[in-house]
């Protein structure tokens, strides 16, 4: 009998809520505050902070800070707008880091 397999999830390193898919990963090259990070197209069960002006490694963004929806564990921040050219394709992004996520169904 062939097993059936779910998609490719990470989830939240807390209390294991699905946050994104492995599919909407756009890439693992990032820094978070912790170490890497990976940039997402779209996250799940995520609650979305105040939205902010920080100074990051590639300039000055707007960002809002994403918790788990279940335990509040902070997971990164949504990229709201860029305000230098080159940094535009950030926009409506997700920054997960990596110590704050777990690979499910792998």
């Amino acid at each position: 009998m062939a097993e059936i397999v779910g998609p490719r999830l990470y989830s939240c390193c807390n209390c294991r809520n699905n946050v994104a898919l492995h599919d909407d990963v756009i890439s693992k090259s990032f820094q978070g505050r912790n170490g890497r990070a990976f940039l997402f197209s779209h996250a799940m069960n995520i609650t979305v902070g105040p939205k902010e002006d920080r100074h990051l490694m590639t300039g000055l963004h707007t960002v809002a800070d994403v918790y788990c929806c279940d335990c509040r564990e902070v997971l990164g921040w949504k990229y709201e707008r860029a305000f230098e050219e080159t940094q535009k394709y950030k926009e409506g992004k997700f920054i997960l880091e990596k110590s704050k996520i777990v690979k499910e169904n792998w």
